[in-house]
């Protein structure tokens, strides 16, 4: 029997770090993004394994490349929508292969809880012919990632290892191994695997479809497709359902009398393991999240059974209990099959239905609504609040400035991907010369290393003339804080040089760079104005650390005289919670106040208190 130390509770995230330990991963590169962040985090703690963040996906990408031809198995880690960011140099991985295994593991967030899309990764995997792993839980995300790098190097093939927010955040039951002692793999030139020029290109294109025909094949392994088979009177035998990943979890537990082949390997399918799950079958009900990846291959495959799946289940959103139970109930009594093995009805929406038979509702609708908004003493909103007054588009990105789209500051025009509001600003002001002083574009520092500096070079070599504001907060602050270049420490915790944004700025041939704290809300509001109205890019830089990465001294926080306030919401409008009405007076919650006395500034009637205090880093 196992002893408790071998066996641990953990999230998904933690079971792939494990697993990465235990695979005997070398290299494990990442940039961070909900829900993937956590892999690198804790892949940090094996000191066997280098690890890096880097400047984004694509990068992560071809970092973790180079450590596979170099003979080590290597891990990159990302969210779906990162996988854009590193498709180029992903379809080419494709035809070079690998040396040392190379797995990607691709974390998609079905409901945007943390995303600006809900983009299905399963389309990557066939796009390029590569092998996709699907876990559907913490213990399967350990040993699937472990297969993985096997497959990977058998196959002379990277390797997607694909999880969503409820596998990489929830947590099961996880029995540990041990580190696996590898067979080194040293590097040898072989430029016709490695540079694809056409020439070798089309060589490695045929390659890959003889590799693809033997994937097809060892698809219909028994260890990577598993069925249920129900038992009990109860048992149903017309009907079957075939899934993977987390949707097997909610199969699983409302059709318990419904027999399921879950697939654990998902690209390629296993066409002669899913012929002999349907023989016999009258209805296959396909159950997967997002779009119909698997149940359009499935209906291709011609089979004799009906196959359903989108007539029943939401296109868009996660699946829940709430959802499975509807399909459940609208399935057995139909008239598509007698004695409960019924037929389509429509498709259901994803909304859950409130249970009838408890007070649910009526509690949930007493819990008070907690809409994101930026930190109490956020240095970001300083910046936002200006260029609401200037009446600036602004063209935004990805972090947690992007909240400032929300009331009350309402300032964000646009926010497409990362890096992407500085090129929209040239092309507006591009496609409308009369925009031009009138449009700003925003990017914090760590998504600047990102995606920011290629744009950049973009604006000063096709003379753009706008504003390019970073945020330089000293940190990634929406993924929890991790390190960048910008930060002079690697993820390690070893010091290392400290990049700057306007280092950058300066190299790239750009004449106009400023250094503002934005804290200084009157100095930030001259310097903005003044670069608004140049004629050639500016670049200015609005530097202050964090709020969270400051320990405040609560014996010095603002308060407001009543005797001076009347009441007019400026301070309101400024948006900063620790501001509050109170029984029709405004206050300073004193929990929340940092002291950072912007809104000493804000305020116009001298209402606002203004107290000093010194700022602790740690």
């Amino acid at each position: 029997m196992d002893s408790k130390e071998n066996i641990q509770l953990l999230i998904g995230n933690e079971a792939i770090a494990r697993a990465a330990f235990e695979a005997g991963v070398k290299v494990a590169t990442a940039y961070p993004g909900t829900p993937s962040t956590e892999i690198l985090e804790n892949i940090s703690r094996y000191k066997s394994i280098y690890c890096q963040w880097s400047v984004n996906e694509k990068v992560a990408m071809e970092v973790a490349s180079g450590a596979s031809i170099a003979g080590a198995r290597a891990l990159v880690a990302m969210k779906h929508v990162g996988l854009n960011v590193a498709a180029d140099p992903f379809m080419t991985l494709s035809y070079t292969g690998v040396n040392g295994g190379l797995v990607i593991v691709c974390a998609d967030d079905p409901y945007m809880h943390s995303s600006q899309n809900e983009q299905d990764n399963r389309f990557y995997a066939k796009f390029a012919k590569v092998p996709m792993l699907e876990p559907s839980d913490s213990q399967e995300a350990l040993d699937m990632l472990k297969a993985a790098f096997e497959i990977s190097e058998q196959f002379d093939t990277p390797v997607l290892l694909r999880t969503t927010t409820r596998i990489s955040h929830s947590r099961s039951l996880v029995r540990l191994g041990e580190k696996i002692n590898l067979d080194e793999r040293n590097y040898v030139k072989d430029s016709k695997k490695y540079v694809m020029i056409p020439a070798y290109g089309r060589l490695r294109h045929e390659l890959l479809l003889q590799r693809w025909a033997r994937l097809s094949e060892f698809s219909e392994s028994k260890d990577l497709n598993k069925v249920y088979l129900p038992v009990g009177k109860n048992t149903i035998t017309k009907i079957g359902i075939i899934t993977s990943g987390v949707s097997y979890q909610y199969a699983r537990e409302v059709f318990s009398n419904v027999p399921i082949l879950k697939l654990l390997i998902t690209n390629p399918l296993p066409e002669k393991t899913i012929r002999g799950f349907a023989e016999g079958k009258h209805l296959i009900l396909i159950i997967e999240e997002l779009e119909p990846f698997l149940e359009e291959q499935i209906k291709l495959m011609g089979l004799d059974s009906k196959i359903a799946g989108k007539e029943y289940f939401p296109q868009y959103g996660e699946l829940n209990l709430d959802i499975a139970d509807r399909v459940y109930q609208q399935l057995f009594g139909t008239e598509l099959i007698s004695e409960h093995e019924g037929g389509a009805r429509g498709k259901l929406d994803a909304a859950p239905i409130p249970a009838s038979d408890s007070n649910l509702g009526e509690l949930l609708s007493d819990v008070p609504q907690r809409p994101p908004v930026l930190c109490a003493g956020c240095s970001h909103r300083s910046v936002f609040y200006i260029l609401k007054k200037l009446k600036a588009a602004v063209m935004g990105d990805i972090g947690c400035y992007t909240l400032s789209v929300l009331p009350p500051l309402n300032a964000l025009d646009s926010c497409l991907c990362m890096g992407a509001g500085i090129g929209q600003a040239l092309g507006m002001e591009k496609a409308n010369p009369n925009l031009k002083g009138k449009v700003v574009s925003v990017i914090g520092d760590s998504t600047f290393f990102h995606s920011g500096i290629t744009p950049l070079i973009d604006n000063i070599y096709n003379k753009g003339t706008g504003l390019i504001i970073i945020l330089d907060n000293k940190t990634t602050a929406m993924t929890g804080h991790q390190v960048h270049p910008g930060v002079g420490k690697t993820l390690s915790g070893d010091d290392t040089v400290e990049l700057k944004p306007e280092y950058f700025a300066k190299a790239a041939g750009v004449k106009n760079i400023r250094v503002v704290d934005p804290y200084n809300l009157k100095l930030l509001e001259k310097v903005l104005r003044e670069e608004l109205e140049r004629n050639e890019l500016s670049v200015v830089v609005c530097r202050r650390i964090c709020a969270l990465l400051e320990k405040v001294d609560k014996n010095n926080v603002a308060t407001i005289d009543q005797e001076k306030c009347d009441k007019c919401g400026v301070c309101i409008r400024f948006g900063c919670p620790a501001i509050q009405l109170r029984d029709g007076n405004y206050a300073i919650n004193e929990l929340l106040c940092t002291g950072c006395d912007v809104c000493v500034a804000v305020c116009k009637k001298g209402a606002m208190l203004k107290k000093y205090k010194k700022f602790i880093k740690i």
